[in-house]
């Protein structure tokens, strides 16, 4: 089953993420897990995203959570949020191209 890992956080330093992320797609390239990616804003408040994570299955999920590569990437996330981020896990129950 497909799942989903989603971090919102609010965050001034945008750009740093963006640049921080492609280095490290660059710098992970054949060892990652995730096949899919999405940074969103939120248009009705600002400073505030969404990082949306798609995987295979929620074992891919487990281990790439546990990777060392992924922990760099929510401490660099942590340092450059407003706050603490918001992490959620979830399962897909349904899909439909509409």
């Amino acid at each position: 089953m497909k799942c989903a890992q989603i971090v919102e956080f609010r965050t001034s330093r945008i750009e740093e993420l963006d640049e921080y992320f492609d280095a490290w797609i660059a710098r992970t390239e054949g060892n990652r897990i995730p096949h899919r990616a999405v940074i969103a804003k939120d248009t009705h408040a600002d400073n505030e995203y969404l990082l949306i994570v798609e995987f295979a299955s929620h074992d891919d999920a487990a281990e790439n959570s546990s990777r060392p590569a992924t922990g760099e990437f929510a401490e660099f996330l942590a340092g450059i949020s407003d706050g603490q981020p918001t992490f959620r896990s979830l399962d897909t129950v349904r899909v439909d191209d509409l």
